[in-house]
């Protein structure tokens, strides 16, 4: 399989990094990247073909675009004439894809993916979406290059795209949020910076490992710890007072919606 990214930022050489790690053969990825400066780094690094030109990857089987969205209008107008069957991933975020695919001359050989930054180290979780004329094989090439940059999801309408935005795209900003919060807490009980820090971040690691290797229920492992009368009671009583829940559910919604915004804003632009 022949494969090429057009852009090589931090989430393009994140995957690339996650397929190295997978041993894909790196000599048959091409990456297209306008800042020449860059193009040693990423044939050193990575062992991949880098180019500044689109008409070097037309034998590619796959191809994924890894621009700023606003930057993906024009790239679709110069790169719609070399498409014929190849696949075509987009990772740009809030590009829907009746607009992307009418930007490449009506192309309908597309999945649109929603990658969160965790990818940088391979742990992150992958959105996907593709739509119907993509074949089965082609989906299996989309989750093999997705999931580089850690596990994924298939969502089966398009709009779920936006909650999963707003879960695990926006999602690490908020858990960074709690870690530093967490961190202000033992800093006022007389902790110092680095044992404050070193305790949040384990005790976050922990208990998300745990989850995860978990069939408990979350609710079960988190009433497991609270002992009645104990310390974590009125610890959880306290973010009960406060609403806390109800204040991450309403950070998400408000994140859906301006994933849905952001969309409109995106296709009205062009």
């Amino acid at each position: 399989m022949k494969l090429a990214f057009i852009g090589g930022g931090n989430m393009a050489q994140a995957m690339l990094a996650g397929l190295q790690t997978q041993q894909f053969p790196m000599a048959s990825i091409s990456v297209v990247e306008l800042d020449s400066q860059k193009h040693i780094h990423l044939e050193q690094i990575f062992g991949v073909k880098a180019t500044s030109e689109l008409a070097d990857i037309t034998q590619c089987d796959a191809i994924v675009l890894a621009v700023k969205p606003q930057q993906l209008h024009t790239l679709a107008n110069d790169l719609a004439p070399i498409l014929s069957q190849q696949l075509v991933i987009s990772i740009a975020a809030g590009i829907r894809l009746k607009d992307l695919s009418a930007w490449l001359g009506h192309y309908s050989t597309i999945v649109r993916a929603m990658p969160n930054t965790p990818a940088q180290i391979q742990a992150g979780i992958t959105g996907l979406y593709a739509l119907p004329s993509v074949s089965e094989k082609q989906i299996g090439i989309a989750d093999k290059v997705l999931s580089s940059a850690g596990s994924t999801l298939w969502v089966d309408s398009e709009d779920k795209l936006d909650a999963v935005t707003a879960i695990s795209g926006s999602g690490p900003a908020y858990v960074f949020y709690l870690i530093e919060a967490l961190e202000a807490a033992a800093l006022a009980l007389g902790l110092n910076d680095k044992d404050a820090k070193q305790l949040s971040l384990a005790t976050f690691k922990g208990a998300s490992l745990l989850a995860a290797i978990n069939d408990t229920p979350v609710s079960t492992l988190r009433e497991q710890v609270t002992s009645k009368g104990g310390t974590t009671e009125q610890g959880l009583l306290s973010l009960e007072n406060s609403k806390v829940k109800e204040a991450v559910m309403l950070a998400a919604k408000q994140a859906y919606i301006r994933s849905q915004s952001l969309g409109d804003e995106l296709s009205k632009s062009h």
